[in-house]
């Protein structure tokens, strides 16, 4: 990870006009939210999306929440229905996130959602998340804004101490309310409970009339906080691939002679946002793939870590 400056900025419309022209050059900004700190990042952008994942240190690629500032902004990018608008109208804004059916156009990177074809999408309740939303009128992706695996920033100075020099800047508002992550209700399907958070299953039945599906270990990957394995292309994957063997097609990565490549100069960030765009599409040849090389460190480690998931054995 290279140094940076990382701007102090106060939650002023200064502070937030600046904070949301950092985050359209595509670069991380910790902002604050009704419970924690998060690192914020143009849902769109690819790298930018990538760039979180390298800030944190996060071992691994798992759908992230976009931000957004109100029920239309949501509408831009996921399939609205009769079930979101009630909970929206419920518990919007506030720590309810909902996982939707991708629309089409939708432009969110694939980092985003991990590969799936839905997006967790939430409003936040803090006045200055939703003035940064509204100027930067965007998706943000934004995870917790801390190292991978310490605990969660609900001051600025706890965001500074650990990524400063990693981030862009910090829009400092004071400390957070301290309370739980926001719930996560899934409606691409059945609704279900994939994570419970600061709103109460109870109230959302009492809102939707109808019991929630309870997320198990076993069902499929919806949602931010369970990763287990996630979207895996239908042809086998050989990882560490020199050459193409028999009929497969190859993912390259630097200088190689392959069907599709993560990053021609070597460039990790930019192999990392690539990274879920290209396995669909080479899935769509319906031949096995074979996957270069790619360093274990930094981002190599997460996509390494993703690769082995998308190869690893199937249930038959």
């Amino acid at each position: 990870m290279i140094s940076i400056g990382t701007h102090d900025l106060t939650a002023d419309p200064a502070g937030i006009a600046y904070a949301a022209d950092l985050l359209r050059q595509g670069l991380l900004v910790a902002f604050p939210t009704e419970t924690v700190y998060g690192l914020g990042g143009d849902a769109r952008n690819g790298q930018a999306v990538a760039g979180i994942y390298e800030a944190k240190g996060r071992p691994s690629f798992n759908p992230l929440i976009a931000h957004v500032a109100s029920v239309q902004a949501a509408r831009r990018f996921v399939e609205w229905s009769d079930m979101a608008q009630q909970l929206a109208d419920a518990f919007w804004p506030g720590p309810l996130t909902l996982v939707l059916p991708l629309r089409d156009g939708h432009r969110i990177s694939s980092l985003v959602t991990a590969g799936l074809d839905t997006l967790a999408v939430r409003v936040p309740a803090h006045p200055a998340a939703r003035l940064l939303l509204a100027e930067f009128d965007g998706p943000v992706a934004a995870p917790s804004a801390n190292p991978s695996g310490q605990i969660s920033p609900t001051t600025a100075d706890h965001v500074r101490a650990g990524l400063g020099g990693r981030i862009a800047a910090i829009l400092d508002d004071g400390p957070c309310g301290v309370g739980l992550e926001s719930t996560i209700v899934g409606l691409a399907g059945e609704p279900a409970l994939l994570r419970p958070g600061g709103v109460a299953l109870e109230q959302i039945e009492d809102v939707l009339k109808t019991r929630l599906h309870l997320h198990q270990s076993g069902d499929l990957l919806t949602a931010p906080g369970q990763l287990q394995s996630h979207y895996a292309p239908d042809a086998p994957v050989r990882l560490n691939a020199g050459v193409r063997q028999g009929d497969e097609v190859l993912l390259g990565f630097g200088s190689v002679d392959c069907d599709l490549n993560l990053s021609s100069t070597g460039d990790l960030s930019e192999a990392a946002a690539n990274l879920f765009a290209a396995l669909h599409t080479l899935n769509k040849t319906g031949r096995p793939i074979a996957v270069s090389p790619i360093p274990d460190h930094g981002l190599g480690a997460a996509i390494n870590d993703r690769l082995r998931r998308a190869a690893a054995p199937r249930d038959s």
